[in-house]
């Protein structure tokens, strides 16, 4: 099956997966009885490893909805989460085999209809990949989906995203969900938390986005965003701070047309560069490594 470029953190070569299982929404069914003992072992062992990254790290929100989850001894069966999302915020998780296109991407959110990859990344991987695993769906994007203003701006963003298709604007709503979804900040009274999943599923970022002197941390604007390219390589050069979810809600629940508009006419902005006056949030205190047990 064709599959046509997806805009979330893909490459150019060919995704993962055997999309040979899917339907035509792109969904497909988890097969859960496929996993082997060694993918369960190592699922566990993402599971643990990040764990023990979220303490003064992980913004509240995403920490509490964890533990009702039940997700780290195993690669959980799909349909047990959306039991628990159905009950909590009307939501539900489908299986698809990997990247899938836009349109498909925007339908299903549009519809409360999380889509979480099958497979599971090898073992050599253990640290970095490039495309969404099994791993990372759940444990950096579902979580959130059981805190209700989030989960109501992810269905926004599907609806506003199957707008955006039709007005040639999807490369500014990749940057929405690049700097939100997988790669945002908020700001709490302990200090700056991470609640995107691309941070809060790779230990390395984790650390890197919170307390490295390298990177900027910027307040949250919407145009600003829009108008700031990303790379999906190495860890960013700028993150977006927002104060709480409601405030990403709000900014982003209006009529995108005339910003689109504003945004296409103006050029865009260095990764890394600074606006007159934009705020600029310093690192956090190193956090104390937690002790593996394993």
């Amino acid at each position: 099956m064709a599959v046509a470029p997806v805009t979330y953190g893909a490459s150019e070569r060919p995704p993962r997966g055997d999309y040979s299982r899917a339907r035509s929404d792109y969904t497909c069914e988890q097969d859960w009885d496929t996993y082997t003992a060694a993918e369960h072992a190592l699922y566990a062992r993402l599971f643990q490893r990040q764990l023990r990254q979220l303490p003064g790290q992980a913004c509240d929100e995403f920490v509490h909805a964890l533990g009702p989850m039940d997700i780290g001894r195993a690669i959980p069966r799909f349909e047990d989460i959306s039991d628990a999302l159905r009950r909590s915020t009307r939501w539900e998780i489908v299986a698809v085999p990997g990247l899938i296109p836009e349109h498909a991407f925007f339908s299903l959110l549009a519809g409360r209809r999380f889509p979480v990859t099958v497979w599971l990344r090898r073992p050599e991987e253990f640290d970095y990949i490039v495309e969404p695993d099994v791993f990372h769906d759940l444990f950096g994007h579902v979580p959130l989906l059981f805190n209700p203003v989030f989960a109501d701006y992810m269905q926004a963003f599907g609806v506003g995203g199957l707008k955006a298709e039709g007005l040639h604007a999807l490369e500014y709503l990749a940057r929405l969900y690049w700097y939100t979804v997988e790669f945002g900040l908020i700001s709490t009274p302990g200090g700056l938390r991470a609640y995107g999943a691309g941070i809060l599923s790779s230990a390395g970022e984790t650390v890197y986005s919170l307390t490295s002197h390298k990177p900027q941390r910027l307040s949250f604007s919407l145009e600003r965003v829009l108008r700031t390219p990303y790379k999906i390589d190495d860890y960013q050069d700028s993150y977006f701070v927002i104060d709480s979810f409601a405030q990403l809600f709000d900014a982003t629940a209006p009529d995108f047309t005339p910003i689109y508009q504003r945004v296409g006419s103006a050029p865009e902005l260095p990764i890394n560069g600074r606006l007159p006056g934009e705020r600029l949030y310093a690192p956090n205190a190193p956090v104390a490594a937690v002790p593996s047990t394993s």
